[in-house]
């Protein structure tokens, strides 16, 4: 099969941001499925490009985009180089810049505008639930070990000291990067606290929606993804036996295969799609 890659391509909302998209050479339209990545990700992160290929071999056209704030850079996709920009992340941005893509994406020639699904990984999970809940456009979802709130802020002395210093760094245990977040991150979630309300997005989905998660997830455990099938009408839960918080990948990921969990999830989510 030939697939076409199509990679770092520029986007626009409160900053330039890259989006990649692989899909099979076809004179049909596709069914288009992006994939939003989580905290302290981006999309060139371990195994992403090899599940995208897998996506694309299945006929579908396939977007992994970064967020416009996550901290990489358009120089520098690979690398958090940008750690003021990452400090003033925000679920607005993340919300809106996945609206850009959506609205990027579903323009092009080789779409099927009727056919569009989200694919949320960790906190990029809980986002696109938001996402699917409030656009139309939005025909299915699934998401990868997500979380089920986006109230996941400091708590107790923690977080009055983040009110009284403006700013408290979490430290990236790859990188050892000190990575900020500003008061405003806690603002932005205050101020919108009803929409970002993931068990009410869920009661308002009427769309088919499958969420994957494994039973050796280290950072988030399954009950978040029991919660997200129960609120939600038309749902399924799909639990992978000892996959991790990202189902066998890692960065870097060297190998020219998908780990077992995530190919497991891809084909879960293949089926899943197809029916």
């Amino acid at each position: 099969m030939n697939l076409i890659k199509q990679k770092n391509i520029i986007l626009k909302s409160s900053r330039e941001f890259l989006a990649d998209a692989f899909f099979p050479a076809s004179d049909e339209k596709l069914p288009l499925i992006i994939f939003v990545h989580g905290y302290k990700g981006y999309k060139d992160w371990g195994a992403w490009e090899l599940m995208g290929e897998m996506f694309a071999k299945a006929g579908f056209y396939f977007v992994k985009f970064n967020f416009s704030h996550n901290g990489t850079t358009l120089n520098n996709p690979l690398e958090f180089a940008d750690l003021e920009a990452f400090g003033q992340n925000n679920y607005s941005k993340e919300l809106h810049d996945l609206e850009v893509v959506i609205n990027y994406f579903r323009n092009q020639k080789g779409v099927n505008t009727d056919n569009i699904a989200l694919l949320g990984h960790s906190r990029g999970g809980a986002i696109s639930v938001i996402e699917a809940a409030e656009n139309h456009d939005i025909s299915k979802l699934i998401t990868l070990a997500s979380v089920s709130s986006l109230n996941r802020f400091p708590k107790d002395e923690a977080f009055e000291n983040w009110k009284r210093n403006g700013v408290y760094f979490v430290e990236n245990a790859r990188t050892k990067q000190k990575m900020p977040h500003y008061l405003q991150f806690y603002q932005d979630f205050e101020n919108n606290e009803q929409r970002f309300d993931v068990e009410k997005a869920c009661e308002k989905l009427t769309i088919p929606s499958l969420y994957i998660h494994g039973t050796a997830d280290e950072s988030v455990p399954l009950n978040h993804s029991e919660n997200l099938q129960r609120w939600t009408k038309d749902s399924q839960l799909k639990i992978i036996e000892d996959a991790n918080h990202t189902f066998g990948a890692r960065e870097p990921w060297q190998d020219t295969e998908l780990p077992r969990g995530l190919q497991e999830a891809v084909r879960v989510s293949i089926d899943f799609l197809k029916k």
